[in-house]
């Protein structure tokens, strides 16, 4: 009886060890299964990580092919380009030979057109001498000028500028106030002084290089511009009318040369003269009795003179 019971025990605690192994063995199995899965994944987030590199290396390599390919289609266009430009310098190479050559065969010069050459040389040496000569007698012309003029009045009350040649009376002493009629002491004045200013002027030596004759009135600064303009300019006027007159010491040949060159201009005050300091300095002050006057003066023809300097530039 006993036996019995120990055995049904020993089959009851068998199958409870059974069940509890196979419940063992299957957990392990689960956890291992787990384990799996979780290598599997982790495997797979790498690869996946791996083929995301993979793919963005190709693409960098990708482009950087097609820039390459870029970059090479632009250095075949470059090429092409330095070769249409070495062709182009080989023509110009060429061109420059052929001229070159008709150069030389133009260059032989006979023995006859040699001598011909050294003749035309001297010549032109000859005729730079003399365009010198005269360049040197035309830059001196207006210091000869005035040289004369101040020669002609050495002896005389009457200055003569001596930077512009000009001589200068004053309106005060031709005229009454507000009056261009010259009084009769002032006639006797210009007849002294205008012949010989205008016979310097227009004799043979200077009268080529005189473009202008210019007598100039100017009054003070009282009085409205228009007035004082139209008096300066009656005043110049009856200067003119008083050179012209065959009576007042020139001749009617050189009262026709001075008709060809003779210009008369009213300035009204727009040129006064100012009064000076202790040292000489100009100041604002206008001098009013200095500038009511009225002047004489030449203008050279300096267009003709500067065609011949630089005729005589272009020759050297």
């Amino acid at each position: 009886m006993r036996t019995r019971t120990r055995r049904r025990n020993r089959e009851a605690f068998a199958e409870h060890s059974f069940w509890q192994s196979y419940s063992d063995m299957m957990a392990a199995l689960l956890l291992i299964f787990v384990l799996i899965i979780a290598i599997t994944l982790a495997i797979y987030k790498q690869k996946t990580t791996d083929l995301e590199k993979s793919q963005n290396s190709l693409g960098i390599a990708r482009q950087e092919l097609d820039d390459a390919r870029k970059d090479l289609e632009d250095a075949r266009k470059d090429l092409d380009e330095y070769r249409a430009q070495i062709e182009k310098s080989n023509q110009e190479l060429a061109d420059s030979l052929a001229q070159l050559q008709q150069a030389y065969a133009n260059a032989a010069l006979t023995q006859d057109e040699l001598n011909k050459a050294y003749l035309e040389i001297e010549n032109a040496r000859n005729e730079l001498s003399a365009t010198k000569q005269e360049l040197e007698n035309i830059v001196g012309i207006r210091t000869d000028i005035i040289g004369a003029l101040q020669s002609a009045f050495n002896n005389s009350a009457m200055s003569v500028d001596a930077q512009t040649g000009s001589i200068t009376f004053s309106s005060d002493v031709l005229f009454r106030y507000a009056s261009a009629a010259l009084t009769e002491d002032s006639k006797k004045a210009l007849k002294e002084i205008i012949p010989t200013y205008l016979d310097v002027l227009l004799q043979d030596e200077f009268r080529g290089y005189i473009a202008e004759i210019i007598i100039e009135g100017h009054t003070d600064t009282d009085g409205g511009y228009e007035m004082n303009m139209e008096l300066s300019f009656n005043r110049a006027y009856s200067v003119a009318e008083f050179c012209m007159d065959s009576k007042n010491g020139l001749s009617e040949e050189k009262i026709a040369q001075l008709k060809s060159v003779l210009t008369v201009n009213g300035r009204s005050y727009s040129d006064p003269i100012y009064r000076t300091d202790d040292l000489g300095n100009p100041t604002e002050q206008v001098d009013m009795p200095a500038s009511r006057r009225v002047e004489i003066k030449f203008r050279l023809k300096e267009d003709e003179m500067i065609e011949k300097i630089q005729g005589v530039l272009g020759g050297q």
